[in-house]
This record gives structure tokens, C-alpha cells and sequence, in this order.
């Protein structure tokens, strides 16, 4: 396993299951549509939505419950109810503020999320990370969403840095893949126990020791 870059230009993170704790409020939402087909939600299940867009998710459902185009009428049942438990409030994951903090005192930073603008924007702000991120990109901003490149791909031109120059924050494999391809490297905190993941650095959580001294000696005036 390789080491966090010291002479990385940018930072881009994922948001949800990463910086913030929607991850419940995804489950909570998913495990009630899963209920209302008749059929149970475990890792499996949520392993199967994990990471996709809302769209992609309404028609991975849809497969599974044997409803082959009801895609787009589970995805906007899915993101009624998601809305619903966002609003009820979502938590920064531990390490998320502190590490953004550093990272943006020393580097450009940015969020790529395959959630929707209304999503993203409201689980960053019941975190308390939305002002921390002047730059942004949601799934229904970009021609293609994760696993394609192109969210990353807009964040570090936004950023004026170079993808090879930067590196992504992510949990999950589709996230991982977007990073992936469009060059970036690839520092993964999974948010499901288990599974083989790509990466370039692994860490539990982003509160790892560690974290917070690679973050704070990054840019000019960082010590190296």
C-alpha cells in the first residue's frame, strides 16, 4: 500500500458515507421501500445500491423486485424518503471536519457526490461542511455520473490542478472507480465491513492517525 502523496495539489471527497453519516438515513429510506416490495434488506441488498446514483439504484431495485421499468418510480420514491431522514438531521463522520479543515488551509478543496444537488447540499450543512466546500459537483450536474470519471474530471479542473496532482477521498467501489479513471489517487475509508477494495491508501476512518499531520504539510507552507 502505497502513502498518502506529501506533494498532492488538491483534495476531492465523496460525501455520503464518508464525510458525513447518511449512510443511516440511506438504509433507513432503503430498507422501508425493500419492506414495502415484500422483501428483506441486508448487506447484500444494500451492497447492490451502495454508491449508485439515485437513478441507477431505482433500476437496480426495480431488477430485483422483479419490476423491470419501474426504475425512475423507485428512484423518486427512494428520494422522497431519503429527503425525509436527511431532514431530520445527518452527523459529520468522525475525523471529517478536522481533515477538511486541514486539507482547504493548505490545498484547493472540492466534493464529487453521485447524490443529487438538493441531497448533497443538505447533508453538508447539517454536518457543518458546507461552507468548508466553496467548490462542488453533485450527479445531476455532470453528463455522466460514478463510475464514469466526469465528476472527478470537473472537480480539479474547478480546482485548476491537474488529477494526477490530486487525490480522492472514497467508501465505496463505484466512487472508487470514478477516481480511478479519471486519474486521481485513490485513498479509500469504506463505509460497509468487508470486501476487497481498490485502493491506493486504506485507512478505518478519517480520524486515522496520520491523517491530520499528512493534511497539515500539505501545500507551500506545509511541513515536509
Amino acid at each position: 500500500m502505497r502513502s498518502l502523496p506529501a506533494g498532492a495539489e488538491a483534495v476531492v471527497f465523496d460525501c455520503d458515507g464518508l464525510l458525513v453519516n447518511t449512510e443511516d438515513c440511506w438504509s433507513v429510506a432503503e430498507s422501508a421501500l425493500f419492506a414495502a416490495h415484500g422483501l428483506p434488506f441486508g448487506p447484500a441488498e444494500k451492497a447492490l445500491v451502495l454508491g449508485r446514483t439515485l437513478e441507477a439504484a431505482g433500476e437496480a431495485m426495480a431488477g430485483h423486485f422483479g419490476r423491470p421499468g419501474a426504475g425512475a418510480e423507485i428512484a423518486a420514491d427512494l428520494l422522497a424518503r431519503v429527503r425525509k431522514e436527511l431532514e431530520r438531521g445527518a452527523e459529520a463522520l468522525p475525523g471529517a471536519v478536522d481533515l477538511v479543515r486541514a486539507c482547504r488551509a493548505g490545498v484547493p478543496v472540492a466534493v464529487a457526490s453521485n447524490s443529487p444537488r438538493e441531497l448533497l447540499d443538505t447533508a453538508l450543512e447539517s454536518a457543518g461542511l458546507l461552507d468548508l466546500f466553496p467548490v462542488s459537483f453533485a450527479a445531476d450536474e455532470v453528463p455522466s455520473a460514478k463510475p464514469a470519471p466526469d465528476l472527478y474530471l470537473t472537480a480539479c479542473a474547478a480546482l485548476g490542478v491537474a488529477p494526477e496532482r490530486s487525490v480522492s477521498f472514497e467508501d465505496s467501489a463505484t466512487g472508487i472507480a470514478s477516481a480511478r479513471a479519471a486519474g486521481l489517487f485513490v485513498a479509500v475509508v469504506p463505509s460497509l465491513p468487508g470486501g476487497d477494495l481498490d485502493h491506493d491508501w486504506l485507512g478505518t476512518s478519517l480520524a486515522e492517525p496520520g491523517l491530520l499531520d499528512w493534511a497539515r504539510g500539505l501545500g507551500p507552507g506545509g511541513a515536509r
